[in-house]
């Protein structure tokens, strides 16, 4: 009995692939590039305020330059701290074997499970005005500290929500490592030290670079741990959610989006770019 007929298409090497593929390439067209290109195309038009372009406004007045600053900075020491607390917490796990480990895991990646809503509930309860922090220095010191409504509660917030997601790649990275090198560079006399940098960050490298850039990327557009903590603080996501939400400053608001967006993926790049340097 003879085959049913089957497109050109369909008979040239990888033209099935080609028609797996479209369903997806249709998708990534409806829900990703035509929603972006919108959002290129609104920051070129004109600002409400100032009657220019939404870049040229980002990029002349010093407040939403601030903001921008001040996003980065915060990202990047979140993504440092990140990265030096869960490296020595997965080096740990991956080499200690004791009771209640996998109890310690757990533990450890099950804010994973919260939304930053909650991780910036969860500052407010320990570094807000009626918080731990507060009562316990207002009982020894007669004042009241506050760390919540701040950059420096932000941080905390970053801090508690980057963690987890760090810890359990990291771990599994650690778990990896061959250890005969490090015993071989102990029997040549090399210190821990030495071998900490010469041997065990190398092997953690590649996780390294993806977590940092990964932890950087969700540090630069976390909204719900900012608008938790306060809708004064200069950072971009909260910027954003002023210009489109209290003004209707359109322009402005996309073109901060596109600013954020491309320095998020400027860090993506980046990590990629180091990681196959890495491998070859």
């Amino acid at each position: 009995m003879p085959l049913p007929a089957t497109p050109a298409a369909l008979r040239r090497p990888g033209g099935l692939w080609l028609w797996l593929a479209l369903p997806a390439l249709l998708f990534f067209c409806a829900f990703w590039l035509l929603p972006f290109v919108r959002l290129l195309n609104m920051g070129l038009q004109n600002d409400r305020n100032t009657q220019h372009s939404g870049y040229w406004t980002v990029l002349s007045a010093p407040h939403y330059l601030v903001s921008v600053a001040n996003t980065v900075l915060l990202s990047l020491a979140v993504t440092l701290v990140t990265l030096a607390i869960a490296a020595t917490v997965g080096c740990f796990l991956a080499r200690q074997r004791f009771a209640g480990r996998g109890t310690l895991l757990a533990l450890l990646t099950f804010p994973l499970a919260f939304p930053g809503v909650v991780v910036g509930f969860l500052v407010v309860m320990l570094a807000g005005r009626q918080g731990l922090l507060a009562q316990v220095s207002m009982g020894l010191l007669q004042q009241r500290w506050t760390l919540a409504y701040s950059l420096a509660g932000l941080f905390i917030g970053y801090l508690y929500f980057s963690l987890p997601r760090a810890i359990v790649t990291l771990v599994a990275a650690s778990e990896k490592l061959d250890r005969s090198l490090e015993e071989a560079a102990r029997s040549l006399g090399a210190s821990q030290w030495r071998i900490t940098w010469d041997v065990i960050v190398p092997g953690l490298q590649p996780a390294l670079l993806s977590t940092g850039a990964l932890c950087f990327a969700t540090s630069m557009g976390a909204f719900g741990t900012a608008f938790t903590l306060g809708t004064d603080l200069a950072v971009l996501p909260l910027t954003i959610y002023g210009e489109f939400t209290n003004y209707a400053n359109f322009a402005t608001a996309a073109a901060l989006s596109v600013v954020m967006g491309g320095v998020a993926w400027l860090a993506l790049m980046l990590a990629r770019r180091l990681a196959q340097r890495e491998a070859r």
